[in-house]
C-alpha cells in the first residue's frame, strides 16, 4: 500500500442528494467529467476531484497509483460520506473498482467507462506528424472551438482518430474546454505513476468475484485505448454488472454520444435502487 500522507484533493462539489463520486482519466481532472456531473447534479450531489498530479491537485515528488486511495478515503472522509455510487472513466474507472475492493462498506455501485481490470489497448505507435497534427488541432480548436475546417484538417489526421470515431462539433467543444487544459494541466509525476502501473502488467480480474454491488459497465466499439474486449471481459467478471457496447464510438465516447451514455445511466440507476439509496441507512 501508499506510503504517502493523504493530499488534500482540489474538488468541485454540484447539486444535493446521495453522493456521486466522480473520476476523470488521465489525462484529465475534475473539470472534464463535466459532461456526466452537469446531468447528474440535478438529482445527486457529485464530486468531481482533481486525481493527485492532476488539475489543482499538485505534487512535488513521485507517488504510486496506490496513493490515489489514500486520497479519495481521506475525501470521502472530509466531506463526511459514508458511502457513494462511484462513477468512473478510464483511469477513473480503475481508481473506482480498486475502492470498491478497498473500501466495499463505503461504495454502493459501480458506473464503469471506457475502463478495465486488465485493460488492453489496440494504439498503433504514434508518428511525429500525429503529434504535430494533434497540437494544432488542439490549439486551433482552443482558440475556434468545432471548427469544420480544423476538424476536417488537422483533427482526422492527428490522434483524436483515435480517440473519436465520430468527429461531431459537440466532440470538438469538449476537447477545446476540457481535454486541452486538463492535458496542459497533468504533471509528470502523473504520468510516471501511471506507466509504472501499466508496466507491471496491471490485473485485478481475479478480484473482481468479491464486488457484490451493482456495476454497469460501458464501451466504446472502437476504442484503441482500452478495448471494449477488455471492458466486456471486466463486465464478465463482476457479478451483478450490465454491459453496453456503443458502434461507432471510441474512448472520449461520452463527449461523441452524451444524450444517449446519460440516458443509459438514468435508466440503469432507475432500475437499481440500492446503488443510490442503500436500505442500510434507514434501518
Amino acid at each position: 500500500m501508499s506510503h504517502h500522507p493523504a493530499l488534500q484533493l482540489a474538488v468541485q462539489i454540484q447539486g444535493s442528494g446521495y453522493p456521486i463520486l466522480c473520476l476523470h482519466g488521465h489525462p484529465g481532472s475534475g473539470s472534464s467529467m463535466s459532461v456526466f456531473t452537469r446531468h447528474l447534479s440535478d438529482r445527486f450531489q457529485t464530486i468531481a476531484p482533481d486525481l493527485r498530479g492532476y488539475g489543482q491537485s499538485r505534487v512535488s515528488e513521485e507517488f504510486e497509483m496506490a496513493t490515489h486511495l489514500v486520497d479519495l478515503e481521506a475525501l470521502l472522509n472530509r466531506l463526511h460520506i459514508r458511502r457513494c455510487l462511484v462513477l468512473g472513466w478510464s483511469l477513473g474507472g480503475i481508481l473506482a473498482m480498486e475502492l470498491a475492493l478497498t473500501l466495499p462498506e463505503r461504495v454502493s455501485g459501480l458506473i464503469l467507462v471506457a475502463t478495465a481490470a486488465r485493460p488492453r489497448g489496440s494504439h498503433p505507435p504514434m508518428s511525429w506528424q500525429d503529434n504535430l497534427h494533434t497540437g494544432i488541432a488542439s490549439l486551433v480548436n482552443r482558440v475556434y472551438p468545432s471548427w469544420q475546417w480544423n476538424i476536417d484538417t488537422f483533427g482526422k489526421r492527428s490522434l483524436y482518430r483515435y480517440l473519436i470515431q465520430q468527429h461531431t462539433t459537440v466532440a470538438y467543444r469538449y476537447l477545446a474546454d476540457e481535454a486541452l487544459p486538463a492535458y496542459l494541466q497533468t504533471s509528470a509525476y502523473a504520468h510516471r505513476a501511471l506507466n509504472q502501473a501499466l508496466r507491471s502488467g496491471y490485473n485485478r480480474l481475479e478480484a473482481l468475484a468479491t464486488i457484490q454491488i451493482p456495476a454497469l459497465v460501458l464501451a466504446g466499439e472502437c476504442d484503441r485505448h482500452i478495448t471494449a474486449q477488455s471492458s466486456l471481459e471486466t463486465a464478465q467478471h463482476l457479478r451483478n454488472c450490465q454491459f453496453k457496447c456503443y458502434p461507432q464510438v471510441a474512448h472520449l465516447f461520452p463527449w461523441e454520444i452524451p444524450t444517449q451514455v446519460l440516458a443509459d445511466i438514468d435508466q440503469w440507476i432507475a432500475t437499481q435502487p440500492d446503488a443510490v439509496c442503500p436500505s442500510h441507512l434507514f434501518q
